[in-house]
């Protein structure tokens, strides 16, 4: 069992229920020691004393503000003395619609839990009630000397705490970025191409589907090196739609996504199931064929078809590390990979191992 991270009581009206906090969340980063280059030595971080440079027991270490001339010594036992409820009261201030609480504001999530069987209905309570209005709990509580401001929130038969941030820690974008399209107008054709586009690659939220495919590659970097084998570098990123090309990258995309097996109007090559690398390159071989929405004739088609089958066939048994692109992304289409048409050789290989082991262990 998990430990928790905070316990009290939440309040709502004349209603208390003591609560444990948990974390909900956990991070699957690749973590790594740092080392003296040359040497298998770990460099540790320690808390000096910066007059003598002799290290400092953690029990000595109190905290100071900087008042300019002198500094303010802060006991632990006196901040939890001022904190309101005394650290141990979340208390709700009321009810709010979920849809009026802005994404940008939700911070961290929290499980919580009720502090012991005897409160389990008072908690069932709160979490229906929550659950029927659509709405959630605003509060704020102190932990760990910091106060938070917290939404508590119904969400699958059980009650979640999400720290919000303060107002005032929100950046205003149009201080912060400076090329914002403020009256940049756009055509009603570009409008009609960008929101088919948008339609066409509509998914479900799944968000299982999805995988940490550079955590992936960093395992895999690290055995590469391990072992003595050679680390293939990822492909360059994309270059920038040029706004000459614009309806022709929407186009050539809106295409693609339809048919993601083909380039977009070539015929045959090894490459015809491969994504292109830039939107761009698929507008120009378009405007050098003379190639637009057009299908290609039957006979082609069929051409096509046999190629895609013969491949498929040929790349069947074979590692993935042995594929080419156009195979790896065969592949990927058939497993239904989210954003595959953006991934390059590296990530689709990632991307495929990541559905083995989910089909595997599902």
């Amino acid at each position: 069992m998990a430990r928790p991270v905070w316990s009290g009581t939440v309040t709502f009206g004349l209603v208390s229920l003591p609560v444990q906090m948990f974390t909900a969340t956990e991070s699957h980063t690749v973590r790594f020691h740092q080392l003296q280059r040359g040497t298998s030595d770990r460099v540790r971080n320690k808390r000096v004393n910066e007059r003598t440079g002799e290290e400092v027991p953690l029990d000595e270490i109190v905290k100071a503000f900087d008042a300019g001339d002198e500094y303010v010594l802060v006991e632990p036992d006196e901040l939890a003395d001022i904190a309101p409820g005394r650290s141990k009261t979340l208390e709700i201030s009321g009810f709010v619609d979920l849809k009026d609480v802005e994404p940008i504001f939700f911070d961290k999530t929290y499980y919580l839990g009720p502090k012991g069987k005897e409160y389990a209905k008072i908690y069932a309570l709160l979490e229906k009630a929550l659950a029927e209005a659509d709405r959630v709990g605003i509060a704020t509580f102190v932990m760990r000397n910091h106060q938070y401001l917290v939404a508590v929130k119904a969400e699958g038969g059980l009650l979640t705490l999400h720290t919000l941030h303060w107002a005032d820690e929100i950046r205003d974008p149009r201080a912060e970025i400076d090329d914002l399209p403020e009256k940049t107008e756009v055509t009603a054709r570009e409008l009609k191409m960008a929101r088919q586009l948008v339609d066409t690659l509509r998914i479900e939220w799944k968000p299982e589907d999805f995988h940490d495919t550079y955590q992936e590659q960093v395992a895999s970097l690290i055995e590469a090196k391990r072992t003595g084998e050679s680390v293939e570098k990822a492909a360059p990123p994309a270059e920038s739609t040029n706004v000459v090309d614009l309806m022709d990258a929407l186009r050539a995309s809106v295409d693609r996504a339809k048919n993601p097996s083909k380039s977009g109007g070539e015929k045959g090559g090894d490459d015809s199931a491969a994504p292109p690398t830039d939107i761009r390159d698929a507008a120009a071989r378009r405007r050098a064929t003379g190639t637009r929405n057009r299908k290609a004739p039957g006979k082609s088609r069929g051409a096509t078809g046999r190629k895609a089958g013969d491949r498929k066939a040929s790349a069947r048994g074979r590692s993935l590390d042995a594929l080419t692109k156009a195979e790896l992304y065969e592949r990927a289409t058939d497993a239904g990979v989210p954003g595959r048409s953006s991934m390059n050789r590296e990530e689709l290989v990632a991307a495929l191992r990541g559905a083995r082991r989910h089909k595997a262990t599902s």
